[in-house]
């Protein structure tokens, strides 16, 4: 692979990334044009065990045990962190935000501080996923509790210049990781074995695991048609077919990338067959992704899927890059979401991931990769070659 460019090395090598001043305050004054809007003085943003990235895109903080924000239109946010030991390097990494230690509860001690603030009483905005005890605190706290999950998710549809380097920084480290496959198996290897080799090629460059999942079959049986979540202790063998999709995260911002393998023989005509389907949907849904698309338009230029006598069990297309966004898509045959009335805007980053399955469940294949809408169309975000590759290990 070609060498990573040199703007996004040192944004790498930074002591902990960051984002621009300017660029948390777009991000707030987005959000504060969402209140206004929805009528609400203040927000509070909620995270816990490294999950919820609203808190890192708030504030600079990638959420360790648990934190909550008190967001409040033309003020700084106030970052509460939970353990008192996590509290120093919170003051480090957050950018332009008050950070507090959490006390014994954080919530509460969120709401202490609301209620001298004059914010309890309102209505107040919510992010993040709550607990029924913390759902009733805040509802408590509220003339009216009012979800801006979806007012948060649209923000992060449209990405700033500064956040498309981080994407790109996470594409290059998922290429990275396929790379890692061919390079790395050997033949009685495990999945976990196979998941370690991906983990360290990216690893020492401060990428984290976001997804490496695979499916592993061996071509001439009836197996997995999507890749699992979870690796098995499978020993890998000379006839199999290796369907994985990669994600490598720099500070929550992943790439995603789909690819195919067999190990030691070339396709059968089955897998062949499936792997060409696979191309040529991804090749028509990207014939169509452009400002003003819209879902529909993608799933009909999926149906050569189901024309070829295929389906699919994953997603076809979802949103990406700080969240699993809209639109999520299944195709013609596979629907279990509805379809929602959109159009593609220039800036949105998507995955588009034919996973072409046989109807009866026992094969499959992943391709594709996380692609950007630009204002003419679509480019790929990923350099790793596309096609099925044969590994010879």
């Amino acid at each position: 692979m070609k060498p990573l460019a040199k703007h996004l090395q040192d944004i790498i090598e930074q002591e902990y990334p960051t984002f621009s001043d300017d660029e948390f305050m777009r991000r707030r004054k987005l959000f504060d044009a969402c209140m206004a809007e929805r009528g609400v003085t203040c927000t509070v943003v909620c995270a816990s065990e490294r999950v919820g990235a609203a808190v890192h895109w708030f504030t600079g903080w990638p959420t360790s045990h648990d934190a909550v924000i008190i967001v409040r239109p033309d003020e700084q946010p106030i970052l509460y962190v939970n353990h008192y030991n996590h509290v120093p390097l919170a003051k480090r990494m957050g950018r332009l935000t008050d950070v507090r230690w959490g006390g014994p509860n954080t919530l509460d001690t969120a709401l202490e501080e609301m209620k001298k603030l004059g914010e309890t009483g309102k209505n107040i905005g919510v992010i993040g996923k709550l607990t029924t005890n913390q759902h009733k605190k805040l509802e408590d706290a509220a003339s009216d509790l009012i979800d801006m999950n979806a007012d948060y998710s649209r923000q992060r549809w449209i990405k700033s210049e500064e956040e498309l380097d981080w994407l790109r920084i996470g594409a290059y480290y998922s290429d990275v990781a396929v790379e890692a496959i061919p390079a790395n198996l050997k033949l009685g290897m495990n999945e976990h074995e196979l998941g370690a080799a991906v983990e360290n090629s990216y690893k020492p460059f401060g990428m984290q695991n976001r997804t490496h999942y695979f499916l592993i079959n061996n071509m001439e049986d009836d197996g997995y048609c999507v890749p699992r979540q979870h690796g098995s202790m499978r020993p890998i063998a000379k006839g199999d077919v290796i369907a994985v999709e990669m994600s490598a995260e720099f500070w929550s911002y992943a790439g995603q990338v789909l690819r195919t393998f067999t190990v030691g023989c070339d396709p059968t005509p089955l897998y062949k067959d499936l792997h060409d389907v696979g191309m040529a949907a991804y090749h028509a849904i990207c014939n169509v992704l452009k400002p003003g698309c819209r879902p529909e338009e993608i799933i009909e230029a999926a149906s050569v899927i189901e024309d070829a006598g295929f389906s699919v069990w994953d997603d076809l297309v979802h949103g990406y890059g700080g969240g699993y966004l809209p639109p999520v898509l299944g195709s013609k045959s596979r629907s279990i979401l509805p379809v929602p009335d959109m159009t593609l805007e220039a800036g949105m980053c998507l995955v588009v991931q034919p996973n072409v399955i046989t109807t009866d469940n026992k094969a499959g294949i992943q391709t594709g990769e996380m692609m950007l809408i630009t204002e003419t169309g679509c480019e790929r975000m990923h350099d790793y070659p596309q096609g099925l590759q044969r590994i010879d290990p």
